[in-house]
């Protein structure tokens, strides 16, 4: 495990020159690979934030990533449902939907949020293309658990629907409503989703927009940022069940996406502007990053050795057992 640096200063002509011939090979790891962006928080709130996270993906699109992006939209939805006097519960993270919450949710998410981000990124151009989980069967789920209502396991993806969209110059932008397997519509956890579609479209990187650094050892402390983590090292802090509620559905489907054959996973702040292009584009990111190998992990931007948290967790295990 690695921890990030402290951040630049600002660049003056000679070192943003620099930063440019840095962004090189990493415009050329990007060039034809698919990644999945898990779009939502403040950034898709905030309208300038929501600007310039579009105008950001329209650059990694035109250096040449085949983009998707999946999103959610929690604040919309809690705002509807007071509207209509409906209650806002989560049970475990997740989102409890009853029958009357799920066609607000379809509601918000389908016709309002997606077209929002749509129409975004197409006032660069008309590049993307709007998609519910429950078009073409984008998304097909059954029922997660009957405590949570309409809330849905995802049991299969159309990748070759969101190749297709890929392969004629279009970023499919996927809200989160599932076709059920029963024929009705299930509501996704954003995460769990992106999760789910950067497997099925073999994505060479997936990155979550969230509205914090990154993933911390421990919260409290701000100098606990992780910058890098192996998958087993990933796994190991799950086990450890002392994280951030908050990141447990992030972690849990990172490391679905890494054993699913996703190379490196991402989480990022959104609300840092052009956050995706400083930890996709330059040596020193800003952001956590997971590692599906060894061989990424080593290759990576951050000579520090390997194993830190390993370490750290073998010497609990010895200490656990010594007392």
């Amino acid at each position: 495990m690695k921890y990030a640096r402290d951040a630049k200063p600002s660049l003056n002509s000679d070192q943003t020159a620099q930063l440019l011939f840095e962004a090189l090979p990493w415009i050329k790891s990007l060039t034809g690979r698919t990644v999945v962006i898990k779009y939502g928080g403040a950034a898709m709130v905030d309208a300038k934030l929501r600007s310039d996270v579009m105008s950001d993906i329209l650059l990694l699109k035109i250096i040449g990533a085949r983009i998707v992006i999946v999103h959610g939209g929690g604040a919309a939805i809690n705002e509807a449902l007071k509207h209509y006097d409906l209650p806002v519960e989560f049970k475990d993270g997740q989102r409890v939907t009853t029958p009357e919450a799920m066609e607000i949710v379809r509601e918000v998410l389908v016709g309002k949020v997606n077209q929002e981000l749509v129409a975004a990124i197409n006032q660069h151009g008309n590049v993307a293309v709007g998609v519910s989980g429950s078009d073409a069967g984008t998304i097909v789920a059954e029922q997660l658990d009957p405590g949570l209502g309409r809330v849905g396991r995802v049991t299969r993806v159309n990748a070759d629907y969101l190749e297709s969209l890929m392969d004629n110059d279009y970023i499919p932008v996927v809200a989160t409503v599932a076709q059920g397997e029963d024929g009705g519509f299930f509501n996704i956890n954003a995460d769990v989703a992106a999760g789910a579609v950067a497997k099925a479209v073999h994505a060479h990187k997936i990155i979550y927009l969230t509205d914090v650094d990154g993933l911390y050892e421990d919260f409290s402390d701000k100098s606990s940022l992780i910058s890098n983590l192996t998958l087993e090292e990933t796994e190991a802090l799950l086990a450890r069940g002392d994280i951030d509620k908050g990141m447990i559905p992030k972690l849990q489907s990172c490391v679905g996406a890494l054993r699913g054959g996703v190379f490196r996973a991402h989480i990022i702040n959104g609300t840092t502007p052009h956050s995706l292009l400083l930890e996709l584009l330059t040596d020193t990111g800003l952001g956590t990053v997971m590692h599906s190998t060894m061989e990424s992990y080593e290759q990576d931007r951050h000579p520090h050795p390997l194993g830190v948290f390993a370490s750290r967790l073998a010497e609990t295990d010895e200490d656990a057992e010594s007392r």
